[in-house]
């Protein structure tokens, strides 16, 4: 379990976080939402330990990361997964040494032993026998797959997304949050999902947190998230739907064009 609480952060004399209290249940999905610049990504480094609170605690598992040794955090890193916005694979690597790396730097295992376990986590994510490829030679949603297995290798307590549907079509965005969802259900993970995708919200969250002027402005389930009549809500889930249908016809526009061209 993560417990944030009355967290605060301030860069110079600007204020980002003002606040913050959340708690992410075990084995649960928290989807965090807001506007850009909101704090949301300031939150998440807090979480892993990469930023100090300039006051409040973020407690994982019982252990407070503010008052961890260096050797203590990076001990409880390897309970964490991420899975970043742009898959951020090394491109000079093959997929098999992309998710096998956190493997080969942080743990005494046999050749065989990563490679059993590479091939174990991107057939969890359907790619099975890619171990390959380069990146240069896989789709976007592709990338994004073999990303996740890579978060997936060390058998973590804990996975991040970054904006995981971000510049995928609306067949792939749907795969990606399937895929979400049944990891989440298989393995037992806690998920903190950061995303602007409304329909990426309504299908894997468990619980949504919505950030305000730097504090939580919104815990709750996402159907409760629908039915708020709050104006600054009501904003932001009417714009973020508006846009993403708006990005599905382009792209079935784009589609389009293409096949007439064809």
């Amino acid at each position: 379990m993560i417990k944030i609480h009355s967290l605060h952060k301030a860069f110079n004399t600007k204020p980002v976080l003002q606040g913050v209290d959340l708690t992410i249940e075990t084995g649960k999905t928290m989807v965090i939402i807001g506007r850009s610049g909101c704090g949301k990504s300031v939150l998440l480094k807090h979480i892993v330990g990469l930023l100090i609170p300039d006051s409040g605690t973020v407690e994982i598992d019982g252990e407070i990361i503010s008052e961890m040794s260096r050797g203590e955090l990076y001990k409880i890193r390897k309970k964490f997964g991420m899975l970043f916005q742009g898959a951020a694979l090394f491109d000079s690597l093959t997929v098999g040494e992309n998710v096998g790396i956190a493997l080969r730097e942080n743990y005494s295992l046999t050749q065989k032993e990563i490679s059993d376990t590479v091939a174990e986590k991107l057939d969890l994510v359907e790619l099975p026998g890619i171990e390959h490829l380069k990146p240069s030679e896989l789709s976007g949603g592709m990338r994004k797959r073999v990303g996740l297995a890579r978060a997936l290798a060390t058998n973590p307590s804990y996975i991040f997304y970054d904006e995981p549907t971000t510049g995928l079509d609306p067949i792939m965005s749907d795969s990606i949050d399937e895929l979400i969802k049944n990891l989440s259900e298989t393995l037992n993970v806690t998920s903190i999902v950061v995303t602007h995708d409304m329909q990426s919200v309504l299908k894997v969250a468990n619980r949504v947190a919505m950030m305000h002027n730097g504090r939580i402005y919104f815990d709750g389930l996402p159907s409760e998230l629908q039915k708020s009549k709050d104006p600054i809500i009501r904003n932001f889930v009417e714009r973020n739907a508006y846009q993403d249908i708006e990005i599905q016809d382009e792209i079935e526009r784009l589609h389009s064009s293409g096949n007439e061209t064809s």
